[in-house]
């Protein structure tokens, strides 16, 4: 058993035998679903990150019976600029809130994206109330979704709201259901595609599944309504993979509608981006221990698609 715990700002991981022999930043990135892997990298550089007290290089395979030091670092104040976003939130108390988010919005800052951002629209609105577990480019990020996802993003106010919530990612008891078109019609009511998803290897943009390296990814689909050429079905996931409902639904010969990466792409006038919406959410509050589930309407050019077809 991999077991770890927080102290402070320092996480420790103790390693067991099914980890030996993996790279130190996947072991960590797959043990801690609160740390990006690039975020990983940047500790590593740091020296950071310890295994039995020694700093550790990047290339490090972990044994079994290491325990792995990962020192966080205070938050610096970020040059992200907050900005008077409106935001459409669903739930809020003093640990975290529930966002709708819309589409065309980029949840953190990155290359050609440093504002506008979701993340903007956050340090306008709760100033200084958000995480730093995930550095200061994703202050409050704990999940993300894609830039034209729409619906229900979770953020956390404070690391141990933080702490909380990616441990609940990691176990899969978060409840996420999405809604999709797809182009096709699904022969069976409901089904479920258990493929695991890694980066792709010619593309590194994209993801694909990948039966060697790829990290377990569970998708759990049911129609909701049949059209002449496509399908409107809810997804549940199990796991939280990039792009994980693009991927799956696609290597399974249905597309969403509109995924210019993963399908045929624009053909719908002017349909940006893939049809999917994060609709419901449901976790349990990291203080009260209670189950609470938001939901996000549809938005409207996702009604009027389905009034279309």
């Amino acid at each position: 058993m991999n077991e770890n715990k927080h102290d402070g700002d320092r996480l420790l991981f103790h390693i067991a035998e099914d980890k030996a022999g993996v790279r130190v930043d996947k072991c960590l990135a797959e043990l801690a679903d609160s740390l990006s892997r690039t975020y990983i990298g940047k500790l590593i550089q740091e020296k950071r990150v310890l295994a039995d007290g020694k700093p550790v290089k990047a290339n490090y395979k972990v044994k079994a019976g290491d325990e792995l030091s990962v020192c966080i670092p205070e938050a610096e104040t970020p040059d992200i600029l907050p900005e008077d976003i409106p935001l459409d939130i669903l739930y809020e108390d003093s640990d975290l809130l529930v966002v709708n988010k819309p589409k065309g919005m980029v949840v953190h800052p990155a290359p050609g994206h440093y504002s506008g951002t979701l993340v903007n629209g956050l340090l306008f609105y709760c100033k200084d109330s958000l995480s730093g577990i995930n550095g200061v480019l994703r202050p409050g990020i704990v999940h993300r979704i894609d830039r034209d996802t729409t619906g229900s993003l979770l953020v956390c106010k404070n690391d141990y709201a933080h702490v909380s919530i990616a441990e609940q990612l990691k176990a899969h008891t978060i409840t996420r259901r999405y809604e999709a078109i797809v182009h096709g019609v699904l022969p069976l009511d409901e089904g479920t595609i258990n493929a695991p998803i890694g980066r792709h290897a010619c593309d590194r943009k994209r993801m694909a599944v990948d039966h060697k390296n790829g990290k377990e990814a569970v998708t759990h689909y049911r129609v909701l309504k049949r059209f002449r050429n496509h399908t409107h079905i809810e997804c549940r996931l199990e796991t939280g993979r990039t792009h994980q409902i693009r991927v799956h639904m696609a290597s399974i010969g249905y597309p969403l509608l509109g995924d210019a990466v993963y399908g045929p792409g624009r053909k719908n006038g002017s349909l940006e981006g893939q049809t999917l919406h994060a609709r419901v959410l449901g976790f349990t509050h990291p203080r009260s221990g209670a189950y609470i589930e938001t939901e996000a309407p549809l938005p409207g050019y996702f009604r009027e698609l389905l009034e279309r077809l």
